[in-house]
């Protein structure tokens, strides 16, 4: 597995699990990770074994979100059927997708910053893979979706509950308070195609696993979101898609949230009011 990771200081940075480099030691071509995802997605990003510097531990780094800048923040709500169930909500026949504005992002490390309580007195929080584009498109079928993907991300997803409960129309303000998508540190870049479904997914606070399930049991699986969306608008690298939760845990100031997935990476964030 190779990262495109950048440091809280903005340096593009590609690395293994021994290590990172500076990304321009590989790509002498390429100035910033946002560059790099379509080579990602090609499958022709350079070795970091072939770099012309050596590797640095990552507990040398200091990371912050690993582009400047993403493009659309998707999410998709109820894609595990145990989830749906738990908040008794109907299973979709489609994906439940909804967007969130740029504003919400963190970087590692958060903090996560709950809402005064006269907006929300229960925000929780969701462990999710996320998966970054790398390629301009539209209309990619399933059998596409490795053509196109850069990556993939650890998030920590929020949700004001008491929010969403009072009326289904409000989901959009549920989801969009400042904070309330936390990014893990890397892009994880498979050198070959990657078979997510033995992948688990946990959501961890306070380092109890609050809930976990593997992606095999989404409703709709990250081939079919793609797929799906890409016959809607087109996808561009750097839009993001949060492929759901296996449940979510209520959080409060002073709590520790990780999301956890299983051969991708690990994003964790403390909660501040």
């Amino acid at each position: 597995m190779n990262y495109l990771a950048r440091t809280a200081s903005g340096r593009p940075l590609l690395g293994d699990d021994e290590g990172f480099v500076p990304l321009s030691a590989v790509e002498s071509d390429l100035d910033s990770v946002r560059e790099a995802l379509p080579r990602a997605a090609a499958g022709t990003l350079g070795d970091v074994a072939d770099a012309h510097a050596e590797r640095m531990p990552a507990a040398d780094f200091t990371f912050g979100p690993p582009l400047e800048a993403f493009g659309k923040l998707w999410g998709i709500g109820l894609n595990y059927a145990e989830h749906a169930g738990d908040l008794d909500e109907q299973r979709p026949d489609e994906p439940a997708s909804f967007m969130k504005p740029s504003t919400v992002l963190t970087g590692p490390g958060g903090p996560i910053r709950l809402p005064p309580k006269s907006q929300s007195e229960r925000v929780t929080a969701e462990a999710e893979l996320a998966v970054v584009m790398g390629k301009t498109c539209r209309g990619v079928s399933e059998a596409e979706f490795d053509d196109v993907v850069a990556g993939y991300l650890p998030v920590i997803d929020m949700t004001a509950e008491d929010v969403l409960q009072r009326n289904p129309r409000f989901l959009t303000r549920a989801k969009s308070y400042d904070s309330f998508l936390v990014v893990g540190p890397a892009i994880a870049v498979p050198e070959e195609p990657l078979d997510l479904t033995d992948v688990t997914v946990q959501t961890v606070v306070n380092d109890t696993v609050e809930s976990e399930n593997q992606i095999r049991n989404m409703l709709f699986p990250p081939e079919e979101i793609v797929s799906f969306h890409s016959d809607v608008m087109t996808l561009e690298p750097g839009d993001l898609f949060s492929t759901g939760t296996p449940g979510a845990a209520p959080i409060e100031p002073g709590d520790d949230v990780r999301a956890t997935v299983e051969g991708i990476g690990s994003v964790d964030a403390p909660v501040t009011r």
